[in-house]
């Protein structure tokens, strides 16, 4: 029976669009979970989106709209962000989902109920940003501590928890488990900043505002963000407390968590405490993670120097982003990124090391063997320094791995990758080729190759999967499990590899990209300006200041081609969790369009369904497959539904 492995990120917060330091986290945890499912493990992975607080109330009145309306944008914005970079979550809670709103008010009243809440009234200073209040003496030149913004004198009623109670119980656990907060450093911070000094009761309800869960026994209030947001790691798994848990919670839990340094203290503190006095186990891990900075600084809107994954991956591909935030990030220090350090990182490891090893291998396997792979096992005793690196390699990283040490698991596999160019030297194949007394020991050299690069590719699945799938499909082998790599080997003889191998990753010149996206970034600017002067919104306004996409006139929507379409097949992708692959017919012709539904519609739902597709969208390869338009959806929270006409109309009907 599989072991059951719960990882969650830290829910974003729906104040505005992520950039790639928030979208760092989900890629983080995505190759923690892709990595524990290779292994064997039953794992379930959520993210999600934390949308209630006077910061959402404030945001969406200034933008005209209701708070619901405008975490609906966001989310969306958010979810988006984190398919795009091809993770593999199996839920994605919003903290406005009616399940979690109930529970939530379930774990409020069991907290009253048992005495662990009170009511009174707080006087402080409050932080907006982060939701914070704090006394006079906690800060920090009359500014918020956290993040240095100003602060507002507020007084109201309030309900308050009694963290004392569980105060010295929590500091003996730690102790106790020094495992349990990790890295090192942020342990030793939270004990002896927080916890040994004492903490004070916790205000846990809100009455300066409206948009948060209400408290069901006193209207007036709004349980606050804490108990709220933190409470979706349980309630998402179908947690009560009032009543009997489902099996999915008494499976799954306790959780690994990944959050940010900068919350560290609410996931190692307050979240705790609130599972003790639930009489539920504590999580199995928090793993605070650094910052990922620009110029070694904190991106910022108003510097200026905010950096959208979106972005990175028009310019450079998914895989090469992905690698990017994995490798560039330190266990316990902050990494740091700009779009030259990008550029750097792919021309050295991934066009040179990577990509290059690739091609050069399997273009002269190509030419002296006609790309059939073959294996004489004629060694020579320069052989054992690549074998044995090859067959290191796979114990070394899921040790990396089992520390979460995602960058230097990567590092291991790119030894490998070096050790493997460095073999090419050491054996000269080129110089074999001339002599055909030196066939046999050729075709072995260019087998360890091969086998090497096979071992690299299983590796590389959890970190870049789409490069890993493309590097074993160049060698048209089966053998792509972490058990595979158990003997040197595997690599199917008698096949061949492909007989033109694409480029894994072009090299770039940095001189000409940073003039090309200086223009653009100049173009932008004034563009948004002279919409600005006129009175119109920009066209890349983030969704900080307009909820969802922003206002487009009818000669823009006049652009999008609707017609309306007969889906004669479909079936699952099988690189995807998410996609199915639908034939349309369009009347005069049949296309090929992906769509992310498959969690809620299988493949005999869609056949005979009309659908309505935007036709005229430039075709898009997902997970190895091309799609040639796009079906439309309508969403809400976690409902998808098919959008179709009310009546049966001929295949290509123009939509207007």
């Amino acid at each position: 029976m599989k072991e059951p492995f719960y990882l969650t990120t830290a829910i974003a917060y729906t104040s505005g669009r992520p950039h790639i330091g928030n979208t760092y986290e989900i890629i983080l945890s995505d190759a923690i979970a892709r990595f524990k499912r290779e292994q064997g493990y039953d794992v379930f992975f959520q993210t999600g989106t934390d949308e209630h607080g006077i910061k959402i109330e404030e945001k969406a009145e200034a933008a005209g709209v209701t708070p619901q309306e405008f975490v609906d944008g966001v989310a969306a914005q958010i979810r988006a962000n984190w398919d795009l970079m091809n993770t593999t979550y199996d839920k994605f809670i919003r903290t406005t989902d009616e399940d979690h709103v109930r529970r939530v008010q379930d774990i409020f009243r069991r907290f009253y109920e048992q005495g662990d809440i009170y009511k009174g009234e707080y006087e402080g200073w409050y932080c907006t940003p982060c939701e914070s209040f704090w006394t006079e003496s906690q800060l920090v030149d009359g500014k918020c501590p956290d993040c240095g913004r100003p602060v507002t004198k507020q007084k109201e009623e309030a309900y308050f928890f009694n963290m004392k109670k569980y105060e010295q119980r929590l500091i003996d656990y730690i102790e106790e488990h020094p495992d349990f907060i990790q890295p090192e450093s942020r342990r030793n911070e939270m004990l002896n900043n927080f916890l040994r000094p004492g903490l004070q009761d916790l205000c846990v309800s809100r009455t300066s505002f409206k948009w948060g869960i209400p408290v069901d026994f006193d209207p007036k209030h709004v349980i606050y963000v804490w108990v709220d947001a933190l409470s979706n790691y349980i309630t998402s798994l179908g947690y009560e407390a009032l009543g009997e848990s489902s099996g999915m919670y008494k499976k799954y839990w306790p959780a690994t968590h990944i959050i940010g340094k900068d919350i560290l203290r609410f996931h190692t503190i307050y979240w705790p405490i609130f599972l003790m006095a639930l009489g539920e186990p504590l999580p199995k891990k928090v793993f605070g993670h650094p910052w990922l900075l620009v110029d070694n600084g904190k991106m910022s809107k108003s510097i200026g120097n905010v950096i959208y994954a979106e972005d990175l991956v028009e310019a450079f591909g998914v895989d090469a982003v992905r690698y990017f935030c994995l490798h560039e990030m330190p266990f316990a220090q902050d990494g740091n990124i700009t779009w030259e350090l990008v550029i750097e990182r792919i021309n050295s490891d991934l066009a040179n090391v990577l990509g290059n090893l690739v091609s050069r291998t399997i273009a002269m396997s190509n030419k002296y063997f006609d790309g059939v792979i073959s294996n004489p096992r004629v060694y020579d005793p320069v052989d054992e320094g690549l074998i044995s690196t090859a067959l290191a390699a796979r114990e070394k990283v899921e040790n990396k791995m089992e520390e979460l040490r995602v960058t230097d698991a990567l590092d291991e596999i790119f030894t490998l990758l070096r050790r493997t160019n460095k073999y090419i030297d050491e054996t000269e194949p080129w110089v074999l080729a001339r002599d055909e007394a030196n066939r046999d020991r050729l075709a072995t050299v260019l087998y360890n190759l091969l086998e090497s690069i096979r071992v690299s590719g299983v590796l590389l699945q959890s970190f870049m999967p789409e490069t890993s799938d493309k590097i074993l499909d160049m060698l048209g082998t089966s053998q792509r499990s972490l058990d595979s790599l158990n003997s040197f080997g595997n690599l199917e003889t008698g096949g061949q590899v492909i007989r033109k191998a694409p480029a894994l990753f072009a090299r770039i010149d940095e001189k000409k990209f940073m003039e090309e996206l200086t223009a653009k970034q100049k173009a932008q600017q004034e563009e948004a300006a002279g919409k600005e002067q006129a009175g119109k919104p920009a066209e890349n306004e983030p969704a900080e200041a307009v909820p969802g996409k922003p206002e487009i006139v009818f000669d823009d929507f006049a652009k999008i081609e609707l017609r309306t379409g007969i889906v004669t097949a479909s079936e699952k992708v099988k690189k995807s969790k998410k996609l199915l692959k639908n034939q349309v017919d369009l009347g005069t012709e049949t296309r090929q369009i992906l769509s992310g539904i498959a969690q809620y519609y299988s493949p005999e739902d869609m056949v005979g369904r009309q659908v309505i597709v935007v036709t005229n969208l430039a075709p898009r390869k997902m997970a190895g497959e091309i799609s040639e338009g796009m079906i439309l959806c309508a969403e809400h929270g976690d409902q998808v539904v098919l959008v179709s006409p009310d009546d049966k109309l001929p295949a290509g009907s123009v939509v207007c």
